[in-house]
């Protein structure tokens, strides 16, 4: 999936290693948890932050939160919040 920060097209994906570092970061014990935050739309900035800087990791671009919070985002804080929801649904899904 693609998002857009300051006009860049940036790639993004979740690996393994970040998932096991959102867990850590976010403070919770399971993905399963941070994946009902986000079903019962209880997730917060920091989450969508976490997550976005983790998929662009995963993607290949290094972005601490503070640059990310600082960045355009195309399509503003409501896209990012859909982007941070439609990667973390992809992690979970099994392409045969």
């Amino acid at each position: 999936m693609v998002l857009v920060l300051d006009g860049q097209h940036h790639r993004m994906r979740l690996t393994l290693g970040a998932l096991a570092e959102l867990e850590e970061d976010l403070a919770e014990s399971s993905l399963m948890g941070l994946v009902q935050r986000f079903e019962a739309s209880a997730y917060s900035t920091r989450d969508v932050l976490a997550l976005l800087c983790a998929g662009l990791r995963g993607g290949g671009v290094q972005m601490d939160p503070d640059a990310l919070a600082a960045a355009e985002i195309g399509g503003g804080p409501m896209r990012a919040a859909q982007a941070a929801a439609e990667l973390l649904a992809r992690a979970f899904v099994v392409d045969v």
